[in-house]
């Protein structure tokens, strides 16, 4: 068995791009037309993971495909070969808050790991929202305060529009004259992250804050 080597999402960039091509049949659009559609988004399907095997590669060649029922069983296929989200330890999670006492995961048990990208969830105790992630290999997390907002915006995550939570992090920066001070951060994200999970087909965003708010 060939190691698995999709994350969360660049599945779902795959399952974007095949809608696309699925849309675009309904259309009666002129077959050349619908010939580029397929070729354009095959291409974006094999260039959405970096670095891949030449095997891998084979994988998500998808250019062979015709019908919107062969797209249909690659990305059932496609299944075996998604990674999930790393296993979470207590004993990680106390070195990521040491000052959250008896911080502890939400129940997991019926969560798919293969359909998460970043793991959040909202600990009533101290009203506050956790957000953990795996950044160079590495499993990082940030804690928020938040309040929910009242109509819906855009997601700073997946860059869809929901119900959104407005949240701040304070960054580990500090300033050389004045140790006590502590850089804020403020985001909209989705109020319910299953979803957000779903509709995420670019890290580059949550990396960046996530960089910007760990920077010391």
């Amino acid at each position: 068995m060939m190691e698995k080597f999709i994350k969360n999402e660049h599945f779902n960039y795959i399952c974007k791009q095949v809608e696309f091509i699925k849309d675009n049949t309904k259309q009666h659009i002129p077959p050349g037309v619908l010939a580029s559609v397929y070729d354009l988004s095959n291409e974006k399907i094999m260039n959405c993971i970096p670095n891949l095997t030449l095997e891998q590669k084979r994988i998500l060649d998808f250019s062979s495909l015709k019908t919107v029922e062969e797209y249909d069983q690659a990305i059932k296929e496609l299944d075996a070969y998604r990674l999930p989200f790393p296993t979470v330890t207590d004993q990680q999670l106390k070195k990521l808050f040491p000052k959250s006492k008896k911080l502890k995961l939400p129940d997991l048990n019926g969560i798919d790991l293969k359909s998460v990208t970043y793991l959040s969830w909202i600990d009533s105790r101290s009203n506050k929202k956790y957000l953990l992630y795996e950044l160079d290999e590495q499993l990082v997390g940030i804690e928020c305060a938040f309040s929910p907002s009242s109509k819906k915006n855009m997601c700073s995550i997946c860059n869809s529009q929901a119900d959104v939570t407005f949240f701040t992090t304070k960054t580990k920066e500090r300033q050389q004259n004045n140790p006590d001070y502590f850089r804020s951060i403020g985001n909209l994200i989705c109020t319910d992250s299953h979803e957000c999970n779903k509709n995420i087909t670019d890290v580059a965003y949550l990396e960046a804050l996530l960089r910007d708010s760990l920077r010391k």
